[in-house]
């Protein structure tokens, strides 16, 4: 029982650790060819867009928005394997403490 406290108390903390580090980090995504990129943290939150103004037509605005959606989802899908990588190895050794979702 020692044994799987310890053993519960070290994956706190390297989840803890995982999470500090992802909350510092910032991934960028962007679309049409670096036109527009979008900046967000690690945990997914978007903290900002940069958009080129060759990609601003006032006659195509569509495209714009699809060009910053674009980027918004590429870069919360580096953020979504950035916390795979982080938190896989820890989330996938808590599988022996028999707790659910993991």
């Amino acid at each position: 029982m020692q044994q799987m406290l310890k053993q519960a108390q070290k994956m706190q903390q390297q989840i803890a650790q995982a999470q500090a580090e992802l909350a510092e980090a910032e991934l960028t995504g962007t679309a049409g060819g670096g036109l527009v990129t979008a900046t967000v943290s690690g945990s997914g939150e978007l903290k900002g867009i940069r958009i080129d103004a060759k990609a601003v037509d006032p006659e195509d605005v569509e495209t714009l928005e699809d060009l910053v959606l674009a980027a918004i989802r590429n870069a919360n899908e580096a953020a979504r394997e950035l916390t795979e990588q982080k938190m896989g190895p820890v989330a996938g050794g808590m599988g022996g403490l028999g707790l659910p979702g993991f």
